[in-house]
């Protein structure tokens, strides 16, 4: 039996609409709703986050709040580190998905001879990069930070010296630098992205499942290809970007997309994903309640969280 330790990241600073900050008490609302004493059974432990940033101006455009960023990648992938260290199974309640960064670092730096695999459960591929972004918000660089690309091929914008510098800092924590190889990182429900990270994805190779993929050969094919084709790593990392889901049904998230999956493709898929001995860490992100209503998005993230956990309590 794995023992569990939840990592609450309410950090938004990473995203372009507010609000996400509070996708974690959303969430243990919901478990409430539920009437469910989930939140009692594990040991957890707060990240403290940087969102007095968002009411400061911003300094690097291409790269918004990047040092709030930076603080957030030190303290999460040290939480995670630890955890894991400790025979925990991380499992991360964040804001936006840029702290997933950090996440990765951490296993990184607890198991720094790991061959890691990445299951990226999004509409969006956050392989951006301050050079290539279109937006600034940082939530679109995570998987770019783990693979130490820069994308310079691609290059839209100059970027200061000082973006610049703690850029390099971002993608070197750990003193691990590529933390993932991009053909180990599989996309899932991958749908909405620009032609930048288009190209990196041809370039490296990178695995695709689309949701109609999902929907046509169902969970249980979808999972043992998926882990088939990571067969090779030792340790894998599951990441949840609610954005992944229909946006019929996810609007209280920042950026729906529609043709995603449905609240139950969504839970078999990671149930069955969870099921397997090498996933060592599962992250749950970008709900956002002030966009819904009757707190719908954080209850099909609890019910997925839920039942993820029960897999990993079984195993």
């Amino acid at each position: 039996m794995k023992n569990i330790k939840l990592i609450e990241v309410a950090s938004e600073i990473g995203a372009g609409t507010r609000g996400a900050s509070l996708g974690v008490e959303a969430i243990k609302i919901a478990a409430l709703d539920f009437m469910s004493n989930f939140f009692v059974h594990f040991p957890s432990e707060k990240i403290e986050s940087e969102n007095q940033l968002l009411f400061e101006p911003i300094h690097s455009p291409y790269a918004k709040r990047i040092s709030g960023v930076l603080k957030l990648y030190e303290r999460i992938s040290a939480a995670v580190s630890e955890s894991i260290k400790n025979n925990f199974f991380p499992v991360v309640l964040s804001g936006d998905h840029s702290n997933a960064g950090g996440t990765i670092a951490g296993i990184k730096m607890a198991k720094p001879k790991s061959k890691l695999g990445v299951i990226w459960i999004d509409a969006h591929a956050d392989l951006h990069t301050p050079y290539t972004t279109p937006s600034g918000n940082m939530h679109g660089m995570p998987l770019a930070t783990a693979i130490a690309e820069d994308n310079a091929e691609n290059k839209v914008h100059e970027l200061d010296e000082k973006s610049v510098k703690i850029w390099n800092q971002l993608k070197n924590i750990g003193g691990i630098s590529p933390k993932v190889l991009p053909e180990d990182i599989v996309f899932i429900a991958l749908r909405d992205f620009e032609k930048e990270e288009k190209s990196l994805i041809e370039k490296h190779g990178m695995k695709v499942i689309t949701t109609n993929e999902v929907k046509r050969n169902g969970a249980e094919s979808v999972s043992r290809k998926v882990l088939r084709y990571l067969s090779d790593c030792t340790d894998i990392y599951v990441s949840f970007d609610v954005d992944s889901l229909d946006s019929s049904i996810s609007k209280g998230t920042g950026t729906p997309v529609s043709n995603g999956l449905k609240e139950r493709e969504a839970e078999d898929l990671i149930s069955k994903f969870m099921q397997n001995r090498k996933v060592c860490c599962f992250e749950i992100t970008e709900v956002n309640p002030t966009l819904d209503k009757e707190n719908l998005m954080a209850e099909i993230a609890f019910n997925i969280l839920q039942r993820s956990v029960n897999v990993l309590m079984m195993n």
